[in-house]
């Protein structure tokens, strides 16, 4: 069991989203007993189907529990959203005093019903795959690059067991989140785009590249890209720009949520990371950027994180908006010595940005100063910024 660093509400109802296997019900199951905790798990077949015909069951047994019961646990809530208007008469009306916890896997279903998520009267929480803290001594760089940091994948130790539960994680996603929740009409072009989506994961996206790669058109692509990050295996960095207006007219960068994932949609999971390679390179990009992405939601920082790349194609990987304090322009190498040339991208911007803070994140161990920018190892400068 590892320690998970996601602040739990101990009081006011919450929801608590997450990709599938990225562990909501066992830390849930860790932080609320079965003694004190009513469950009703949407995945058990015969609790969903009794719960979509009867849905004013809900209520009846929450209002017949004993003071002793503090918690109602609804998994997977985005199965059945009529629940959640039970559950806010209840909170509103009923004024019952048990916390609700409302996990799920997906946003999609909760936003097309209109669901209104409590209308303010719960908190909101995600959570992401392991992080390098969480993970703590048994955190290995190159395991991490090549496997990804979902539990499971910590769990086991041999590569054929982890590339099993990759390629699970990747079938169950299109078979149960996508087919089955009918988000799609059709498996296969899906299947397809899924595939160069993953190739692509850290880049500034070009719908028009992909829609001619998949077969389909822009506005499918679109749409695609959007079940993708409402199913929560993906998010979306937008371009940095002063002009809110400008910066819209810019096409985001996409990031995949974990790398283990990434590599099995690809297709890439024989294709062990070599360093120094751009493959690599891209890789652990993506890891830093969704080590950023959990941190700042973990932590409840509220900073904005986009990327910036200037029309002669100069780019900084992340910047980094903080309430309060300095931007921070961030640029990440997988290099494991860093020299001047490593630093040239964020040169480019000492001038436009002379109140902000300038970062390198590699694999280095030995920190430097070059003027303004800071040259640190990628574990240390998330936690400096």
């Amino acid at each position: 069991m590892f320690q998970r660093t996601l602040k739990i509400p101990k009081s006011i109802s919450f929801f608590l989203f997450g990709a599938r296997g990225t562990g909501k019900s066992t830390l849930m199951r860790s932080a609320f007993s079965s003694d004190t905790s009513l469950w009703f798990n949407l995945l058990d077949l015969e609790v969903e189907e009794r719960l979509a015909r009867h849905p004013m069951e809900l209520q009846r047994e929450v209002l017949l529990l004993p003071p002793s019961v503090q918690h109602v646990v609804i998994d997977e809530i985005q199965k059945l959203p009529r629940l959640l208007d039970v559950v806010h008469n209840l909170i509103e009306t009923h004024k019952v005093p048990q916390q609700f916890i409302l996990t799920g896997s997906s946003a999609r279903k909760l936003k097309a019903g209109g669901a209104n998520l409590l209308a303010g009267r719960a908190a909101l929480r995600t959570l992401h795959p392991l992080t390098a803290a969480e993970l703590g001594n048994t955190f290995n760089e190159a395991e991490a690059l090549q496997w990804g940091t979902l539990p499971k994948i910590w769990n086991v130790d041999t590569p054929e067991e982890r590339e099993d539960i990759l390629r699970a994680y990747a079938n169950i996603y299109l078979k149960e989140e996508i087919w089955g929740e009918q988000l799609i009409r059709q498996l296969d072009p899906f299947r397809r785009f899924l595939e160069v989506a993953a190739r692509q994961s850290g880049k500034i996206v070009n719908h028009s590249k992909i829609a001619r790669d998949v077969g389909v058109d822009v506005k499918t692509v679109q749409s695609w890209y959007q079940v993708v990050e409402d199913t929560l295996i993906g998010f979306h960095l937008d371009a940095y720009h002063s002009s809110v207006r400008k910066q819209l007219r810019q096409a985001p960068k996409f990031y995949f949520f974990d790398v283990g994932v990434t590599r099995a949609l690809a297709q890439m999971l024989r294709v062990a990371p070599a360093e120094q390679t751009s493959y690599f390179g891209d890789l652990f990009e993506q890891f830093v950027v969704c080590e950023l992405n959990a941190r700042n939601q973990y932590e409840q920082l509220d900073y904005r994180l986009s990327y910036l790349q200037t029309k002669s194609g100069v780019e900084v990987d992340v910047i980094v908006e903080r309430p309060g304090k300095p931007t921070a322009l961030v640029e990440i190498k997988s290099t494991k010595i860093v020299t001047e040339d490593d630093i040239c991208s964020l040169q480019h911007f000492l001038s436009d940005f002379p109140e902000s803070d300038f970062f390198l994140l590699s694999r280095d161990p030995k920190p430097q100063k070059f003027g303004r920018i800071k040259a640190v190892h990628w574990r240390d400068g998330i936690g400096e910024i």
